[in-house]
């Protein structure tokens, strides 16, 4: 299941013509790219959990472009600030490797084959314009971008055909010729003539990363999460947090839930604003912020009587339960979802982003790129601060949930900050109230902007609560009462698929925007 039906359709297909969870998701991103254009761009980020049936491990596939290798680029940037959405926000292009690198790992088809269905899509063509989803902003293309991708894809196919060895050795070409051969010589063209940063080199250097994820346990199920260079890990921590308090005895909505479950992000993201960054620059205490020790010496900070009006990081490092919070002075999106489980029990969890970049089509390839490096910030000594080669602190952050070993819950979330508060909430649905996923994504959810923004860091709204509006109004009056600045929405708070897999039918079945099934 994904964002769109049509993507969905695309990775159900792969998976009746005998492909697995890989090739399916395979397939359902490269369509994505099309059918979403704004929220996710063949030139955006794709953070990926895997769980394989076969090895019962899992990894995560960091599916993130990094920030040009030029250090004059750098100064530039420290000096100006990271521009909001041109081609000088785009970090290095990494849907297509990640794409090539979950089938080659993974999968059993070949680019061809994941790729033929979103040629259909673009045979069909549409207008020469799209819409950039973080603003609402119609992009014009001036031409017919569709074509011109189409002819991209094709290319990468035909290098795929041409390359004489092992099946691996044909997907590497696929990822060759376009961060290496003449797709790469087109792409500097158009950035040196839109004035971007990013060369050959840059592309060049890229490679998805196998990593290992970041895991914690909640009432006997184990979550997974990827690194600190996504925000995935404080909902690990609030997790922890959140089991010194009997969360199913306080009921669903009710003031104390929500009370005690907000009070818990704003810890969590006060130590994500702290201390998170690229781990492949910056040595983020992850274990530590993780411990035992240190989630009993942070839980007391929670007030059931009042809500927090502070930023209240903690010392992971010397075990102390506040710190003074590091000055962030403020600086002058889209994303959609994806889940897959196939027969064989593989689960695929990812969360495709494009950000909305107003940079427009890379000349004649039909390659729109996102805008991911807002995500970083200028703030010398901080741990997300720019430096040639970084990957971006983003909130693109995919859940894979296990029970005994097994998979039981698959989420992904649209939404930016709001990503993890939700797939928080989703989780406790099901563990503490045993909600399934058709329940859980219609469930009135809840957020806080007590947090610095992850896309030009803006200020935290300081004690900020926003509920839907089917919240019972007595629980939004003892919430007032608690100190919360409350805010109520008409509107779902983040974008959310759940994908549940029945330990007992080994059924799997979800919920969410665009649900694809094979009979």
């Amino acid at each position: 299941m994904s964002g769109k039906s049509a993507a969905s359709a695309a990775g159900v297909q792969l998976l009746e013509q005998g492909g697995n969870a890989a090739d399916a998701a395979a397939a359902s991103l490269l369509a994505l790219s099309v059918t979403q254009v704004g929220a996710f761009c063949i030139g955006g980020e794709v953070p990926v959990l895997v769980y394989d049936a076969a090895t019962k491990n899992i990894k995560v596939l960091a599916g993130q472009g990094a920030a040009p290798l030029d250090p004059k680029a750098i100064d530039w940037y420290m000096k100006n600030g990271i521009p909001g959405s041109d081609i000088r926000a785009a970090a290095v292009p990494a849907a297509l490797d990640l794409i090539v690198t979950l089938l080659r790992l993974y999968g059993t088809k070949s680019f061809e084959d994941a790729v033929r269905p979103t040629l259909e899509i673009l045979e069909v063509g549409g207008p020469s314009s799209y819409i950039d989803t973080s603003e609402g902003r119609r992009i014009e293309t001036g031409r017919n971008w569709q074509a011109d991708l189409a002819r991209t894809f094709r290319k990468l196919i035909e290098a795929e055909q041409k390359t004489e060895g092992s099946r691996n050795d044909r997907l590497q070409a696929v990822s060759d010729r376009f961060y290496r051969g003449d797709i790469a010589d087109a792409l500097v063209e158009w950035y040196i003539a839109k004035g971007g940063f990013l060369r050959k080199a840059d592309l060049a250097a890229h490679k998805t990363r196998v990593e290992d994820p970041v895991q914690a346990s909640y009432r006997g199920y184990t979550i997974y999460k990827c690194g600190p260079w996504t925000q995935g890990p404080y909902l690990l921590e609030a997790l922890r947090l959140l089991e010194g308090f009997d969360i199913k005895g306080m009921g669903f909505l009710s003031a104390d839930y929500i009370h005690v479950v907000a009070e818990a992000m704003k810890l969590a993201m006060a130590d994500r604003d702290e201390y998170y960054g690229d781990p492949l620059f910056v040595d983020v205490p992850v274990k530590a912020l993780l411990s035992d020790p240190y989630t009993k010496i942070r839980r007391p900070l929670i007030d059931m009587s009042r809500a927090s009006l502070d930023i209240r990081p903690g010392d992971p490092v010397h075990m102390r339960p506040l710190k003074i919070p590091t000055p962030q002075p403020p600086l002058p999106g889209g994303t959609t979802t994806l889940c897959v489980a196939d027969r064989w029990g593989n689960v695929i969890a990812a969360t495709p982003s494009g950000l909305g970049s107003t940079a427009g089509v890379a000349g004649d390839t039909g390659i729109i790129h996102g805008a991911r490096l807002v995500s970083l910030n200028t703030w010398k000594g901080h741990p997300n601060c720019i430096q040639p080669g970084k990957r971006p602190r983003v909130t693109l952050t995919p859940t894979l949930v296990l029970k005994d070993g097994k998979p039981v819950l698959g989420i992904s979330v649209a939404g930016g900050d709001l990503q993890d508060q939700a797939a928080l909430q989703l989780i406790l649905d099901y563990v503490e109230f045993g909600m399934l996923p058709e329940q859980a994504v219609s469930e009135p959810r809840f957020a806080t902007a007590h947090h610095t923004g992850s896309f030009g860091q803006n200020k935290p709204t300081l004690g900020s609560l926003q509920v839907n509006v089917r919240v019972a109004e007595p629980v939004q009056e003892e919430l007032k009462r608690r100190g919360h600045a409350l805010t109520v929405t008409h509107g779902a708070i983040g974008g959310v698929n759940m994908l549940f897999l029945d330990p007992k039918s080994e059924v799997a079945f979800g919920a969410g925007p665009a649900v694809g099934k094979v009979n």
